[in-house]
């Protein structure tokens, strides 16, 4: 439903860009033709400004209709690096065609609905568009020239899109081993001391793999994001009982928020391995999202290690998430890294929600 809605926008959006581009357009030819009339002493009496450009107006109501074609045309035909005379060709035969229609068709309504078929009979009409058509391929061209934007645009933006994709999955491809590499080391650390809770860590890991590695997309609701990230740190209860203590705040309006797959579960676990893990009574770690404006805001506060010169966790993980967020959001995003007792990573990027990608 979301989708139909959208389409329909953009059709409606689409139409009122056509009809205004050719409205300011009839603008700007009617006052040559009114000092072609005046001239040629051919101005119908008690005629006037408007009524000129209301007569060019209707002459160009066929314009109207034909632009989506030509579009559609022009942009199933683009002129490529690969491909030109074929798509030239096409569009150079079809230009007799189109444009002598779009002329006898708007001297035809012209005269229907302003001076009457009588006072210009068919042939005078058919005169006057054969003569018209010459002058008007240059309004073909222009709409063929648009339709040619629109379709390297369009090109323009799947190559864009695609080396986003493919660079998207190469950063993926860098988290997971980290996570898996880091979790499975503190695991074996653990089996020495407890087995049974090393058993229990491992089950849960294999449930947050079977998560990991099935086919997910690029962005994921809030609440789903969250949900892995609570898996990840029920594991690390079980690595480290009773020292790591868990605080989330997340606004209702921001649940369904999308966010990036994995956008927080690397900013937790630099949160664990270069704090909390570095304490020796343990420590917090306080997740929050709140919306500002347009924007939503992460951020990811924990306890700093307690000796002095402790990592600060601005390796692969934080530089992974900076890069994404860059693929992904442009200049529309920040990632703000602050120190002192509880550092705090602060993420801000666009408000999106699950039902406006649909």
């Amino acid at each position: 439903m979301a989708s139909e809605t959208a389409s329909g926008r953009y059709a409606g959006t689409r139409a009122a860009i056509i009809i205004a581009a050719w409205v300011l357009m009839a603008a700007a030819w009617t006052p040559p033709t009114l000092a072609l009339q005046i001239n040629a002493h051919a101005l119908p009496e008690q005629a006037h400004f408007g009524f000129i450009f209301l007569d060019v107006m209707i002459s160009f109501v066929p314009w109207m209709a034909l632009t989506p074609p030509i579009l559609a045309l022009s942009r199933r035909f683009p002129v490529t690096e690969t491909q030109i005379l074929r798509p030239l060709a096409i569009l150079a035969v079809c230009c007799p065609i189109l444009t002598p229609l779009a002329v006898f068709a708007g001297y035809s309504l012209n005269a229907a609905l302003l001076t009457g078929v009588s006072r210009h009979g068919w042939a005078d009409l058919l005169h006057a568009a054969y003569i018209t058509s010459f002058y008007s391929i240059p309004f073909y061209v222009a709409v063929v020239a648009v339709g040619q934007s629109m379709a390297y645009f369009e090109r323009f933006r799947s190559r864009e899109r695609l080396l986003a994709r493919s660079e998207l999955r190469a950063l993926q491809a860098q988290i997971q081993p980290h996570f898996l590499f880091n979790t499975l080391n503190a695991i074996a650390t653990m089996g020495y001391r407890d087995a049974a809770r090393a058993d229990a860590a491992m089950a849960q890991l294999s449930e947050l793999l079977h998560t990991l590695l099935s086919d997910r997309p690029q962005e994921i609701a809030l609440k789903d994001e969250l949900a892995f990230v609570q898996g990840y740190l029920d594991l690390y209860s079980l690595l480290m009982p009773d020292r790591l203590r868990v605080e989330t705040e997340v606004e209702p309006a921001v649940w369904q928020a999308m966010v990036p797959t994995m956008l927080l579960q690397p900013l937790v676990e630099n949160a664990i391995l270069h704090g909390v893990a570095r304490r020796t009574q343990g420590g917090r770690i306080s997740l929050t999202a709140a919306a500002e404006g347009q924007s939503l805001v992460l951020s990811v506060r924990n306890d700093a290690a307690d000796h002095a010169g402790a990592q600060t966790g601005t390796g692969l993980g934080l530089a992974n998430v900076r890069e994404r967020m860059r693929v992904l959001y442009g200049t529309a995003q920040s990632l703000e890294l602050t120190a002192g007792t509880q550092p705090c990573v602060i993420l801000r990027l666009p408000l999106k929600r699950a039902s406006e990608t649909t």
